[in-house]
């Protein structure tokens, strides 16, 4: 069964030093192994104002469980986590879920 690895970004401390990095780091998924498709998204802001409750998320989808572990045992895979982590100065949360029924 389909695996997804869904990234959960915190609400960053420079808003648009994220946003430049995180354009560079789209790139780097790129060279992760295996991928089936990523998909990127932007937590719409509140309508009264208060903060977003996330900042982004990104999926990640892979053809199993087992591929999607070794993606991220491949030096791609892993310079991908740090470099989630390193750009999240609001934190990053990692779910990997199993996709369908």
């Amino acid at each position: 069964m389909t695996a997804k690895l869904t990234m959960i970004y915190g609400n960053p401390v420079d808003e648009d030093e994220f946003e430049r990095r995180y354009t560079a780091h789209q790139e780097i998924v790129k060279q992760v192994p295996d991928i089936l498709r990523a998909e990127y998204g932007k937590v719409f802001p509140k309508e009264d104002g208060t903060p977003r409750p996330r900042w982004r998320t990104a999926d990640l989808y892979f053809a199993d469980y087992d591929t999607a572990v070794a993606a991220f045992e491949h030096e791609n895979g892993a310079a991908v986590a740090r470099d989630a982590v390193d750009l999240a100065t609001g934190g990053v949360e990692f779910l990997l879920s199993e996709v369908g029924d």
